[in-house]
C-alpha cells in the first residue's frame, strides 16, 4: 500500500485523483514545451511568437493559482 500512496498522496493535497492530476500535469507540461519552442523560434526570428512565451507563462501561473485556491486548506502544495 505504500506504493499506491506514493501515487495518490500529492494529488490528494490538491483535491485530485491520480488520473485527474496526471491530466492536469500533462497539460501543464505540453503548454510549457510548446511555449519553450515558441521562445526558441522567437530568439531566431524576433518577428515570430512575440508574446507566445509570456502568454503561456501568465496562463499557467493563473491556472496554478486557481488550483491552489481550490485545494483543501492547510495542505502544503509545493515543497
Amino acid at each position: 500500500m505504500r506504493l499506491l500512496r506514493a501515487f495518490t498522496e500529492h494529488p490528494a493535497t490538491l483535491g485530485e485523483t491520480y488520473l485527474g492530476h496526471l491530466w492536469q500535469a500533462s497539460g501543464f507540461g505540453v503548454r510549457m514545451v510548446f511555449g519553450g519552442i515558441a521562445c526558441l523560434l522567437h530568439g531566431l526570428f524576433p518577428f515570430l511568437f512575440v508574446t507566445t512565451g509570456s502568454d503561456a507563462i501568465n496562463g499557467l501561473h493563473s491556472k496554478m493559482v486557481e488550483r491552489r485556491e481550490r485545494a483543501p486548506r492547510g495542505e502544503v502544495l509545493i515543497r
